[in-house]
């Protein structure tokens, strides 16, 4: 059986693959991520996932477009996390949904279920509208059993391991500890001005 799936980066194709191709599946990679931000981010991501494609054999088809406009459009404006994801879930699985059908393929899937950060919930609700929107069947599995086989590999490969989901704000989120500690260190600094701004800050 042929399947579409939907590849996030490197590191979280390499459980999947491994599962699905074990299953008897003939797989298509699709790199499809506007999300991902900034562009040197995208680029590891990208090698990475050359690497993992080249080692486990198989095809990626991959977006040659830098989505930062479309995803902002996408996003509207939801910062939070609750809201913020589900409209980056469903452009993803919908784009994908839509590269199966030209591509004749008929089941497709995605690595988000890797995740054990990502909202299964959501994915497969999303996953299961976008594909049934088109004629299609997604198959959800559990990938998150494997997270540290995952791990493992990837560190043998040697392949870039992101520090966050890829959007800026999931950035920002994993990096907020460090950023309060230093803006802290800062405000220590401006003590000595009289501006009741840089006081209130």
């Amino acid at each position: 059986m042929e399947i579409l799936l939907h590849i996030c980066c490197g590191p979280c194709s390499i459980y999947p693959v491994t599962v699905l191709k074990d299953k008897g599946f003939l797989i298509r990679g699709f790199f499809f991520n506007p999300n991902i931000h900034p562009f040197l981010e995208l680029e590891r991501r990208i090698i990475a996932l050359e690497t993992v494609s080249n080692v486990l054999d198989f095809p990626v088809i991959w977006d040659t477009q830098y989505g930062l406009k479309d995803w902002l459009d996408t996003l509207d404006g939801k910062l939070d996390f609750n809201d913020r994801c589900l409209p980056c879930y469903a452009i993803r699985l919908e784009e994908t949904a839509k590269m199966a059908v030209k591509l004749g393929i008929k089941t497709i899937s995605t690595t988000l279920l890797y995740s054990k950060y990502q909202r299964h919930d959501k994915i497969l609700e999303i996953g299961n509208k976008s594909a049934f929107q088109h004629g299609l069947e997604f198959y959800y599995e559990d990938f998150r059993q494997g997270w540290q086989k995952g791990i493992e590999a990837s560190l043998e490969l040697g392949i870039y391991r992101q520090p966050y989901c890829g959007c800026i704000f999931s950035e920002a989120e994993r990096y907020s500890k460090r950023m309060n500690r230093l803006m802290k260190r800062l405000e220590k600094k401006n003590n000595f001005l009289e501006n009741p701004r840089m006081k209130e800050a």
